[in-house]
């Protein structure tokens, strides 16, 4: 059995076709893949520094001092108008939603909120 050899001043010529399909299309799924994970780590990032954002803000309304606590009926009730719909004065619907809302997120006392929409109603 004889091996051939190959002489060493010629370069090797492969043929074009399937082994270059095959580099470029492992190659391109490569390349999505890493963008992929590459977005996954950026918006994971974002939501870590978006928390990090949230639990400052927490910890900094827990820090400040209370405000003094006065009776219910002394304290003025901030009433801020919603933004009206057909371009005129808020409605008491309007009004009392955005009172509601100001009751959610805490804004407003049970007692403050009572007054607030007893006013609204004129009971």
């Amino acid at each position: 059995m004889f091996l051939r050899r190959r002489p060493l001043g010629r370069p090797v010529i492969r043929p074009a076709g399937a082994p270059l399909l095959r580099g470029a299309l492992v190659g391109g799924a490569a390349y999505a893949a890493g963008r992929s994970s590459a977005r996954a780590a950026r918006r994971e990032q974002d939501q870590e520094e978006a928390i990090a954002d949230l639990q400052a803000q927490q910890q900094s309304m827990a820090a400040a001092p209370p405000a003094p606590s006065a009776p219910p009926a002394a304290a003025p009730v901030p009433v801020a108008p919603a933004a009206p719909a057909s371009g005129g004065a808020p409605s008491v619907t309007d009004q009392l939603v955005r009172l509601g809302e100001l009751a959610q997120q805490g804004l407003l006392t049970p007692e403050e909120f009572a007054a607030a929409k007893a006013e609204l109603l004129g009971v």
